[in-house]
């Protein structure tokens, strides 16, 4: 009896010592940390995609150099966001899920047991939802406010714009930045400058970019590969237009200086621009929020009435979005929306419009906002005015600033922050 009783304390200490070896702390970041099993899941996670994918990963060790920095600066930017007060509702995150499944072109419940057949957690796939949200909406508001546009920089885009007939190249650019510390030494920016010159070496050598960037970057999209995406030379920061202006595709650029390290692109591909017509509806709507009293079948089964009475003569759908509509920027000009691109509003919405003909009405629907109902009054095709070159001058400069000023941002809070790499991290 007292053997097996040994034997038994023996396996629970070994159970246990294995738990607490893999949910040991590898990180202190601030009050907060990085667990160790959150490393060893998402380097599983990049190899599972790259596996997929056919995309080569450089040395475990070298991953998990990058997987711990993305991991630093996911826990920095949930500890502002909480010190902000800033939540993201289940609402948002379902939201967002949505939005994920209609991309892959499946359903929520779909993606569900995808999640769980790989291996996953769906409770921890939604937190990890929920953690990319924060941490978007806490970077969007710390760095718009440190953001302006003025009226003379959109003026002179604007003109250049017109120019150019909007037809401007895009670029899809991969990036590589090796960093410099904040007050970096000669002897370091010397250093870096060395490293930066053998990345050129390696790429012009045939290596492959996405492994190298991985590897070796310093910069926000290192585990994506380094890419950037599709961007307008507006949309670039500044040192990037003037470098990749006239160069071709597949060319290889840098090393660029900045406050931030040194910067290495490359140009995948590029692509020409066109003037596209706009497609904009104007409708309107009511919304009846669902709340501890008002149940979702009430909401649903209040807006039905209302939309009995419309249809019978018995009531104006202006007067009823007055009188009841939750939505006070449409209210009281009897649930207008204005024309605008449809795209601007949650896929539910922008789906029920079009299946719409100018008049109709939709049944009831909900969205992350409500219940409503929506009229179409019409749709039309608006060409390029010049309120357009002026909100896409802004958005292309607005993005060009944010761009560089989140990255700085980033730096900041992670410079500000105290951070102790653990045992074998270091």
């Amino acid at each position: 009896m007292i053997t097996l009783l040994c034997t038994s304390w023996m396996l629970i200490m070994s159970n246990a010592q294995a738990v607490e070896l893999l949910d040991k702390v590898a990180v202190v970041v601030n009050q907060g940390v990085v667990l160790e099993n959150e490393i060893q899941d998402l380097m599983a996670e990049l190899k599972q995609q790259a596996s997929r994918s056919g995309q080569e990963l450089p040395s475990d060790k070298a991953l998990r150099v990058q997987v711990t920095e993305r991991l630093i600066v996911n826990e920095l930017q949930q500890q502002f966001a909480q010190r902000i007060g800033l939540e993201v509702s289940d609402a948002q995150v379902q939201q967002a899920v949505q939005e994920i499944a209609l991309k892959q072109e499946t359903t929520i419940e779909n993606l569900r047991q995808q999640v769980i057949y790989s291996g996953g957690n769906y409770e921890s796939y939604l937190e990890k939802v929920r953690q990319e949200l924060t941490a978007n909406e806490v970077r969007r508001a710390m760095v718009s406010r440190r953001i302006y546009v003025s009226p003379q920089e959109i003026d002179g885009l604007v003109t250049l714009l017109k120019e150019r007939g909007q037809k401007n190249e895009e670029y899809h650019l991969g990036h590589i930045l090796i960093g410099l510390p904040s007050d970096a030494t000669a002897s370091e920016i010397e250093s870096s400058q060395n490293r930066a010159e053998k990345v050129i070496e390696l790429l012009n050598d045939g290596s492959d970019f996405k492994k190298v960037a991985i590897g070796s970057s310093a910069g926000a999209k290192a585990l994506d590969g380094g890419d950037l995406g599709w961007m307008n030379v507006n949309e670039m920061p500044t040192l990037f237009a003037e470098a990749v202006t006239d160069q071709s595709k597949n060319s290889v650029i840098g090393p660029i200086r900045s406050g931030a390290g040194f910067h290495i692109l490359k140009i995948i591909d590029i692509r020409g621009r066109e003037t596209v017509e706009v497609s904009e509806v104007n409708a309107r709507h009511i919304l009846v929020k669902p709340s501890i009293i008002v149940s979702d079948e009430k909401a649903k089964n209040t807006l039905t009435q209302y939309l009995k009475d419309v249809k019978a003569g018995n009531e104006e759908f202006a007067d009823l979005a007055k009188q009841h509509s939750e939505d006070p920027g449409s209210a009281a000009k009897g649930g207008e929306l204005g024309w605008a691109d449809p795209s601007m509003y949650v896929p539910e919405f922008k789906d029920a419009l079009a299946e719409l003909e100018p008049g109709e009405y939709s049944q009831p629907f909900k969205t992350a906002h409500g219940w409503h109902i929506v009229q179409l009054i019409d749709r039309r095709i608006q060409d390029a005015t010049d309120s357009a070159y002026e909100d896409n001058a802004y958005r292309m400069l607005f993005n060009r600033k944010f761009n560089e000023e989140a990255e700085a941002w980033v730096r900041e809070i992670r410079d500000q922050a105290y951070i102790e790499i653990l045992g074998d991290n270091n």
